[in-house]
């Protein structure tokens, strides 16, 4: 009797079994016909966008009513879209989801948050080409500060366009304008940017010795002046990929000083220059997070033409090109490369800027300057997210309390690069190869300020702590 209970008992085992995979089967296989299911999109209903135009935020969304897709299909379009509003720096959030299904019709909603948009700030930032060459090699001399007053106008007319309106005093005297509207047309393509510059020096860079930049100051008279005006259009058929067309024109003229001091500033020893540009840039980005990615690629082309006679005859190529990988969940790997030439290859020093300006420097490098008319780098670094959290703002009774977010990384690199100089003179860093390698720290904030400390090694035996920062403003 105990043999055929063991026996029942084992039978009724074997058909619980069953019954549960075939359950589990039945339920596989019905998430798999739904995740493949075909849906339409109905509405697609926004809020929180108490500024910006319903139709900037379609505009980012790659999918649209009516549209067919399979359901999980459709799940990567909503990252897509999240993603890419992100990318417009309009919104602190961005939420992206099914609000309800109307049979095989599917009703998506996109909840955003705002951020400010409107800076009216003071100015204050040295002139120098980064803060180690400020503080150590100018011992933070005030006298090389610009100081004023900005307006930074994001979002003006709630259809993402960006005004600025810079009043500067100090080292430069200078006032600048410029207004970047991305559409002007009603299907969204087409847009405008016009920008004005015009400013004066006491003291000006004329020269660059052993990779250092030589500079004159005149306390009584001005040794540069300036004047650029720049008009711009603009092409972005779908999302990932912009189009520029520009045309401008700008004057710059020196003292007989600078001329004297250096004969090649300008071509053929003119002391003033007055030149028309035309240039073409095509920008693709498909980027987790432009400020600050983790995932995913971007190239930026540029041609340039400056002038058309011998007082200037440039033709100027580069590209830019960043892309990185996930390696594990909060860590991943990136290479960014920058290449450019400029023909023909003998040009005045006005036209021989290129690595450790701007952007385009070496780590390790940042006390120095490497003319040239051809060159780039590649950097590798490898990036580990050690902390991520947020600081509660207290806010006034009723309203959400504002957080802001913080995360930091710590991460590894190494550099090469290589400018070709057929005048070097006295600059040894120009054609060989130059290497650096070291570590440090990202901080990435409100409205995508980024410090970078870094302790970085160079091929010259010199090494030493170096503070990047980046940001919007």
């Amino acid at each position: 009797m105990r043999l055929e209970r063991k026996y029942y008992l084992f039978f009724f085992i074997i058909l619980f079994c069953k019954s549960f995979v075939l359950a589990q089967t039945e339920a596989d296989s019905t998430n798999l016909q739904r995740s493949s299911s075909i849906v339409e999109i109905g509405e697609i209903d926004i809020s929180g966008n108490r500024k910006t135009k319903d139709f900037i935020i379609l505009r980012e969304i790659p999918f649209k009513t009516g549209d067919t897709y399979p359901l999980n299909v459709l799940v990567q379009k909503f990252e897509d879209a999240r993603r890419q509003l992100m990318n417009t720096a309009l919104f602190h959030t961005v939420l992206v989801a099914v609000k309800d299904f109307e049979g095989n019709k599917v009703n998506v909603s996109v909840v955003v948050r705002e951020r400010w948009y409107l800076f009216p700030l003071p100015y204050l930032k040295p002139v120098d080409r980064n803060l180690n060459q400020w503080i150590v090699e100018q011992k933070a001399n005030l006298n090389r500060v610009n100081y004023g007053a900005k307006l930074l106008y994001n979002n003006a007319s709630g259809r993402n366009d960006k005004l600025r309106v810079w009043l500067i005093n100090g080292y430069t005297k200078q006032i600048s304008f410029s207004y970047d509207r991305l559409y002007i047309d009603k299907n969204l393509k087409w847009g405008t940017k016009f920008s004005f510059n015009a400013g004066k020096n006491r003291e000006t860079n004329y020269n660059t010795i052993q990779n250092k930049q030589v500079f004159l100051k005149d306390d009584d008279a001005y040794v540069r002046k300036f004047i650029t005006g720049f008009a711009e259009l603009t092409y972005r058929r779908a999302i990932k990929t912009r189009h520029s067309f520009g045309i401008g024109y700008s004057k710059e003229s020196v003292s007989d000083t600078i001329v004297a001091l250096n004969p090649y500033f300008f071509n053929g020893g003119r002391k003033s220059i007055g030149f028309p540009e035309l240039n073409y840039t095509m920008s693709y980005y498909d980027m987790d997070y432009i400020p600050y990615p983790t995932k995913g690629y971007a190239v930026q082309i540029k041609f340039n033409k400056k002038g058309f006679n011998k007082s200037m005859n440039l033709w100027q190529f580069s590209t830019h090109a960043t892309a990185s990988w996930p390696v594990t969940r909060k860590s991943f790997f990136n290479l960014n490369a920058y290449g450019g030439i400029k023909l023909p290859f003998k040009q005045s020093y006005f036209n021989q800027r290129l690595l450790g300006y701007g952007e385009a420097f070496l780590q390790g490098y940042e006390y120095y300057v490497v003319d040239g008319v051809a060159g780039g780098f590649l950097k590798a670094t490898m990036t580990r997210e050690l902390l991520n959290f947020n600081i509660k703002v207290p806010a006034k009774k009723g309203k959400i309390a504002d957080r802001i977010p913080v995360r930091i990384f710590g991460k590894v690199y190494g550099n090469t690069g290589y400018v070709h100089n057929p005048q070097p003179g006295e600059n040894y860093l120009s054609n060989k190869m130059l290497y650096s390698g070291g570590f440090g720290i990202d901080i990435l904030t409100f409205y995508d300020v980024t410090f970078k400390l870094e302790y970085s090694f160079n091929a010259i035996g010199q090494n030493g702590l170096f503070l990047h920062r980046k940001t919007v403003f």
